[in-house]
């Protein structure tokens, strides 16, 4: 028999929702189990709410593991990766910074070092732009079949980012003309350092104060951080504190103890740029698969400029055929493809390859490890292969490993 409910049901139980909270504390609107109607049309929904919320039935969370959390990418549409699904890598937790007391110093090889708080940011004509950041270790070597596209490659992120261009700031100063380089420092306990060529400032950096149209999350540096389009995450410093502009990098502890990497009998450093890379997002571990008609689908992106092309290979590599990318295709920034595929039901490796205007294609584990070496774990700095997914005869879909 079928149940009905009346307003009394309904307001018995808070209007058809029950009021949690998360971890957090914050309040979480969720559907009681025992108040979902069959039919919406027959009872008014809730009210207007001062803060919107998900839907209870969508639970997209991301992985954290100690110092880092990973952006369920396989759960997300489009390009923009909602605020709170952005990946996070800190040095030393998430500082709580009053934006009423913090400043950025401007100072070193300039004519007139300057102090900025965030009102006087704000002052500045602002600029927005869309792009990624990525973590220059964002595939772990130890994973295994069962991997999500979320752990293999959960530490990039895309979002709308708006603040003020550096350039402005540093002609507000004064930079001289022997001033090549300039350190940006972090406000956190760790005191995050980086060495920046002044030619990054001068074309496309940012001091970002907002995030997808709201003030940057405390996990992404609020009140302000460094954005610089297209380089690795660790440079672009969150809770920015200070600027000072030099004639030669400084050679800090991330980037001589940390953020360097061996190639060969050598260490590179500097390698700022995240070359191109792409990732199968569907199918993907834990999909299973019936046999006819699947759209394979996923993201590219690349620190060089816009992706040109994206290959997909439905039989481990030995055929490649071109995948449409899904508008708008932006500089510096994820990019969405698909690509039409007829399963038949016999085992199969699947794979994408990404290309950039560069002329640059995303390589194969062998072309990377000829060129730099085996790598050393657990994490690779920029290691990018093409990588994929194993279709057994079951419909299952395993990484490649």
């Amino acid at each position: 028999m079928k149940k009905t409910f009346s307003r009394r049901d309904v307001l018995a139980v808070g209007g058809g929702v029950a009021m949690l909270r998360t971890a957090s504390g914050e309040p979480l609107q969720a559907a009681a189990s025992a108040a979902v109607p069959a039919d919406p049309t027959k009872i008014p929904g809730v009210s207007a709410s001062t803060l919107g919320a998900r839907s209870p039935f969508e639970k997209p969370e991301r992985r954290a593991f100690g110092a880092v959390s990973f952006t369920p990418l396989q759960d997300l549409h489009g390009t923009i990766t909602p605020a709170d699904l952005h990946f996070e890598r800190h040095h030393a937790g998430i500082p709580t910074i009053d934006p009423e007391r913090h400043e950025l110093l401007v100072h070193g090889m300039v004519e007139r070092p300057l102090k900025f708080s965030l009102a006087e940011l704000k002052r500045f004509p602002a600029t927005t732009r869309i792009c990624f950041v990525e973590c220059s270790g964002n595939l772990p070597l130890f994973a295994r079949a069962k991997t999500t596209p979320q752990v293999l490659a959960g530490l990039t992120s895309q979002s709308e980012w708006t603040g003020v261009s550096l350039a402005t700031l540093l002609r507000e100063t004064g930079v001289k003309p022997k001033a090549t380089w300039f350190l940006a420092e972090g406000g956190d306990a760790a005191v995050m350092t980086r060495s920046i060529p002044v030619d990054k400032a001068m074309d496309d950096a940012i001091v970002a104060y907002a995030q997808n149209g709201e003030a940057i999350r405390p996990a992404q540096g609020y009140p302000m951080r460094l954005l610089l389009p297209g380089w690795e995450g660790n440079t672009n410093v969150k809770w920015l504190r200070r600027i000072e502009l030099a004639d030669r990098p400084f050679q800090t502890r991330e980037e001589t103890s940390k953020y360097s990497e061996g190639v060969g009998d050598r260490i590179r450093q500097f390698s700022f740029v995240m070359d191109a890379r792409s990732i199968i997002t569907f199918p993907a571990y834990p999909v299973t698969l019936e046999p006819g008609w699947i759209e394979i689908r996923g993201l590219a992106w690349t620190g060089r400029g816009r992706i040109t092309r994206l290959d997909v290979s439905t039989d481990g590599g030995s055929t490649w055929a071109q995948a449409a990318l899904q508008e708008p295709v932006l500089p510096k920034a994820h990019t969405r493809f698909r690509h039409l595929w007829r399963w038949d039901g016999k085992p199969t490796t699947i794979l994408s390859r990404a290309q950039d205007e560069t002329g640059y294609i995303q390589p194969t584990r062998a072309q990377l490890e000829a060129a730099r070496g085996t790598p050393r774990g657990p994490f690779e700095y920029h290691y990018n292969p093409i990588t994929g997914w194993r279709i057994g005869t079951d419909g299952t879909v395993l990484l490649d490993a």
